[in-house]
């Protein structure tokens, strides 16, 4: 990109600097031996264009809106349209989280995200004996399609997009959704949002699971395929990267690990015969933006090229849209403090900079006293005008790839996208040329966790040792702290819920709930797409449980191995 003479000038220049310059400073040292990255990524003192001459324009960075998209997946980015402001909702009852959500539209918020508790992300209904202490805690309790019907009660779901945080139960809540849609009169190539439906990274970080991975992705390409069928708008998986980071993966595993399970489904539902310029475009990404603002805009910056560059070349996608990355970002939970709560908003603000600045499609930020409890109405409402500020006061979304360019970033862009490359090729070899099956291996031998677990310890390390500075945990602490007002889920929730769910037990037509379990035991052994009859069952009201207890009896309850032996 540069003229051999200017970059033997700068390399000169640059050598006179650190000489004359530069060394007198480095007599006094600087602030910290070595400077990384939150993922311990070495980064440099200075970046000049020797940096990046090596860059092809067209070939490396090319313009918004075409390949290899890496400057963005649109051409006006946020001059067309403000990223989605989705914020995550959902506690105790259907009718507290609908309170919720409707003060959050109220608020201006663009989306809708839900949060599920954990019997109904397990797959388990409120009256099983695991979920007693469970119910409403972290999330809204979802049996029935009742419970579906009250939490959008109000809420025109052809108006407005929603994002369903849940994976092994995931066809449950999508057919939940479908069912109401139909009950509203919504047609359903009209509903818009996002499943997130990623059962093989649950296999790798979250740990959330009910039949075993190589069923699960099945269930996965059933969705991907209905959805391609009768709800085009809506993105049946959303391959997340988010709890990868969580897990305690570096920046660069977690791009690398989330693409290679993007690329899985797409090899899974190319098998099925699919189309990959029509299934592509329905594929969705979600990821998590940590402190090291830099690190994260090339992370993304570099995923959106990389993925590019698969999609065409080694499963020849030939659609823009099948080829363009697109994706959700959540601020980093783990970064959260529980001392000195207030300072979470600065580390939330960062991280939302950081993805805006990287192309984010949506983006959630994190409520400060999420390190304490669910968050308060008040700090969602400052979480939330975090991201309007950021849209409507700092002009950040003004430029288009405003870092573009940069000497730095675009350096960093290029060493994460080798190094998201080589991991793929490293799952590819373990799969004997197929991502799908590198990652099930990986899975099975416990390569993932390993590698977590690793760059885990090693940022752990280096917390303790004060080499990572973490404001009010091992640095700039204070002896008193003033806890902020928590959100507390009454306790009289799981009473309401089971009142609810057995009152829906004793109206409904008990035949035919037993036919509809019936046929989806069918569609199992057989070759129908499990979507069809899960609707069914959902419309009977059969309960998430019974649908859930018939994937288990057909194909098994998972149990991990990993590291034992």
């Amino acid at each position: 990109m540069f003229d051999e003479e200017d970059l033997a000038a700068i390399r000169a220049d640059r050598d006179r600097w650190a000489g004359e310059t530069l060394a007198p400073f480095l007599e006094n040292g600087e602030r910290r031996e070595e400077f990384v990255t939150v993922s311990n990524h070495d980064v440099d003192r200075l970046y000049t264009p020797e940096d990046i001459a090596y860059m092809e324009y067209d070939e490396d960075l090319g313009f918004p809106g075409e390949a290899p998209y890496t400057r963005g997946p649109y051409p006006t980015m946020y001059r067309g349209r403000t990223w989605t402001m989705r914020q995550f909702a959902g506690f105790g009852t259907a009718e507290e989280t609908n309170e919720r959500f409707h003060y959050l539209i109220d608020e201006g918020q663009t989306g809708l995200s839900t949060a599920f508790d954990m019997p109904s992300l397990m797959g388990l209904d409120s009256d099983h004996p695991m979920s007693e202490g469970e119910v409403g805690r972290e999330g809204v309790a979802v049996d029935t399609l009742r419970d579906m019907e009250i939490l959008f009660d109000g809420i025109d779901v052809g108006e407005i997009s929603t994002s369903f945080t849940i994976n092994p139960s995931a066809p449950v809540i999508y057919a939940m959704y479908i069912a109401l849609a139909d009950q509203q009169g919504v047609p359903r190539a009209e509903l818009r949002g996002t499943l997130q439906n990623d059962m093989l990274k649950e296999f790798i970080a979250q740990k959330e699971w009910v039949i075993p991975p190589e069923p699960s992705l099945e269930v996965v390409t059933d969705t991907i395929e209905f959805a391609v069928a009768e709800t085009p708008k809506f993105h049946p998986v959303s391959i997340s990267g988010y709890h990868i980071r969580e897990a305690g993966s570096t920046a660069a595993q977690e791009a690398a690990f989330t693409l290679a399970d993007g690329f899985a489904y797409v090899e899974n539902c190319l098998d099925r015969g699919m189309d990959v310029d029509e299934f592509g475009p329905l594929l969705s990404f979600f990821f998590n933006s940590h402190n090291s603002m830099f690190e994260e805009v090339a992370k993304f910056r570099a995923a959106r090229r990389v993925y590019a560059r698969v999609m065409d070349e080694w499963y020849g996608a030939e659609a823009d849209a099948a080829r363009r990355l697109k994706f959700h970002t959540q601020t980093a939970g783990q970064s959260l403090t529980a001392q000195q709560p207030l300072n979470n908003v600065v580390r939330v603000t960062v991280q939302a900079m950081a993805a805006v600045l990287g192309g984010t499609q949506s983006l959630h930020t994190n409520s400060y006293d999420e390190a304490l409890a669910l968050p308060s109405e008040d700090a969602v409402r400052v979480a939330l005008r975090t991201q309007q500020i950021l849209a409507e006061e700092s002009g950040v979304g003004d430029i288009v790839d405003p870092l573009g360019g940069s000497f730095a970033v675009e350096t960093l862009t290029d060493e994460l996208d080798a190094e998201i490359t080589a991991y793929l090729e490293e799952i590819r070899e373990l799969g004997d040329g197929s991502v799908r099956d590198g990652v099930l291996a990986g899975i099975e031998q416990g390569y993932f966790h390993r590698e977590i677990q690793e760059a885990s310890y090693e940022y752990q390390k280096r917390v303790d040792a004060g080499e990572e500075v973490v404001v009010g945990v091992n640095a700039h602490r204070i002896e008193e702290e003033t806890d902020p007002d928590i959100l507390q889920v009454d306790p009289e929730t799981r009473d309401r819920q089971l009142e609810r769910l057995e009152a829906v037990k004793s109206e409904r037509d008990d035949a035919a709930v037993e036919a509809a379990l019936s046929a989806v035991g069918d569609a199992i052994e057989g070759e129908d797409n499990v979507m069809v009859p899960i609707i069914d069952a959902v419309k009977a009201y059969a309960t998430m449980g019974e649908i859930m207890q018939v994937f288990e009896a057909h194909h098994g309850a998972y149990q991990e191995t990993v590291g034992l032996a």
